[in-house]
């Protein structure tokens, strides 16, 4: 009896050291393929005006500047400043055209453009500047591809770049240039990409990268590398080619940091608050922290090239305002 007592006793003893070492290594397996450990997201200062969703925005000298919107009821035409280094915001002289939202803007040496989008009732395809040290607009020549919202837009070479979209009955695929010397649009042709409304894109070093949106009610997959010097559009691995990719969504944002793209927020049969890093020296993707904050969609997203955030939008019925910074090498953190 004394032996079948020890035996039993060496027997669950085993046990327990088994269960033991299949815990610690599913434990660090489950670390080692965790890519949402790196990326840290740090609050920043609440937006003062009006929760909202589907702004526009662009960076002059280090400050974000941004804009019109719509949070539920209205849409809006006030512009606001956000000072990247001080974290405060400032309103600025309200934008003298149809208030509105899904607006597409770019910055060009100095000076911010604000155009297209929709009031409510119609596209539109108004186009206006806005000088940040007299604080005025001025009213510019119109976009010529004519009215539409949810477009892609980029700057690059002193000239700005707009395309894609939807024009109230078709989602678009084409793309113009803007050149602000003599305030004039001309069609740029090569994009061989699909047609999409919602889409996103952001520029390392002197290439601008395309892609996520969605039409017919299928996210887009194709992505692509634009080069402004050659004016030639690449494409690049597509948003799914890895089995461990859920990178194709619509209403995203996207900035750069450090020469790495980022891809945040956006929708995909929900609202989504999944965050994927672009390296473009190997066109592969990683997964890192989502925001730590509210899934969204139609937020708004400034960087500066080395300080990212992710700010407003809306998730269902609920406008936001709150504003995160993204430190995309540091480990996640839930303290701050």
């Amino acid at each position: 009896m004394i032996l079948n007592m020890i035996t039993n006793m060496i027997t669950n003893a085993s046990k327990i050291l088994v269960l033991g070492v299949l815990t610690l290594s599913l434990f660090n397996c489950s670390s080692d393929d965790d890519d949402g450990d790196r990326g840290n997201w740090k609050q920043r200062s609440v937006f003062d005006g009006v929760p909202r969703s589907n702004v526009v925005g662009f960076v002059l000298d280090n400050m974000g500047y941004m804009g019109t919107g719509y949070d539920g009821d209205d849409y809006l035409n006030d512009f606001w400043e956000y000072n990247i280094e001080g974290d405060y915001w400032v309103q600025k002289a309200d934008f003298p055209g149809t208030a509105r939202s899904s607006a597409s803007g770019f910055q060009i040496d100095g000076t911010g453009y604000l155009g297209i989008g929709y009031d409510g009732t119609d596209e539109l395809s108004d186009f206006w500047s806005y000088n940040k040290s007299s604080n005025t607009w001025t009213q510019k020549a119109d976009f010529i591809g004519g009215p539409r919202r949810s477009a892609i837009a980029f700057a690059a070479n002193s000239t700005g770049y707009l395309g894609t979209g939807y024009d109230g009955d078709n989602d678009r695929k084409d793309f113009y240039k803007y050149n602000p010397t003599t305030d004039e649009w001309s069609e740029l042709v090569g994009f061989g990409g699909e047609k999409r409304r919602f889409a996103t894109s952001f520029t390392i070093g002197d290439k601008v990268y395309i892609g996520t949106g969605v039409s017919n009610g299928i996210y887009k997959t194709d992505f692509w590398e634009f080069d402004p010097v050659t004016e030639v559009f690449t494409r690049k691995n597509d948003l799914d080619y890895d089995d461990d990719y859920a990178i194709t969504r619509s209403n995203a944002v996207a900035f750069t940091l450090d020469g790495l793209g980022y891809v945040c927020t956006g929708y995909n049969t929900g609202v989504l608050s999944s965050t994927w890093e672009y390296n473009p020296g190997t066109d592969a993707w990683t997964q890192i922290t989502s925001i730590e904050a509210s899934s969204r969609q139609d937020a708004l997203a400034f960087s500066n090239g080395s300080k990212g955030f992710v700010l407003l939008g809306r998730t269902g019925s609920l406008y936001l305002d709150d504003n995160y910074e993204l430190f995309p090498q540091e480990t996640y953190s839930d303290e701050d």
